[in-house]
């Protein structure tokens, strides 16, 4: 089995790692109700997702 032959350095090493950081998920106002929700869900407040109502939320019950 092949062994290095120098050691990687700290700045090859982390070069390498830059792509697997963690990324915060995008977030959006609802145009209905202005709370913050994830893009492409249905808003869990008001129920609507793209000016449709789509489900039964809590407060409407």
């Amino acid at each position: 089995m092949a062994v290095p032959f120098r050691r990687t350095s700290k700045t090859k090493k982390r070069m390498r790692r830059t792509h697997l950081k963690k990324e915060l998920p995008g977030v959006i106002t609802c145009p209905k109700c202005g709370a913050p929700i994830q893009p492409h869900r249905a808003c869990p407040e008001c129920g609507n997702y793209k000016g449709k109502k789509v489900i039964e939320t809590k407060n409407e019950e």
